[in-house]
């Protein structure tokens, strides 16, 4: 299996190619251990961007989850946009201050 292509930050150029086992790898690559509690937000944002082909809005993550804005935050430690979007095979989102 061939890698997927990612940007310069790391982040998948076409996030169809985006796989669990390739989550796995990009946390382990940020260090962190996926618990299921970062799959449901995971999850969540795969779905989300599947039916509306953009990355959620933290806020929604965060709804979902039923969490504060800083659980997501010790969830991701470098921030939703940093780690989130990465590991959930996003495009880098273009305008947020989010993360």
């Amino acid at each position: 299996m061939t890698a997927p292509m990612t940007d310069e930050e790391g982040y998948l150029v076409d996030p169809r190619e985006w796989s669990e086992e390739l989550a796995a790898e990009f946390a382990r690559q940020e260090g962190i251990e996926l618990t299921e509690e970062h799959w449901a937000a995971i999850r969540f944002m795969r779905e989300f961007y599947a039916e509306h082909q953009v990355a959620p809005d933290a806020r929604f993550v965060m709804k979902h989850l039923g969490q504060h804005r800083n659980r997501l935050f010790e969830l991701f430690p470098y921030g939703y946009v940093k780690q989130a979007c990465k590991i959930a095979g996003m495009k880098r989102p273009r305008a947020w201050s989010t993360g």
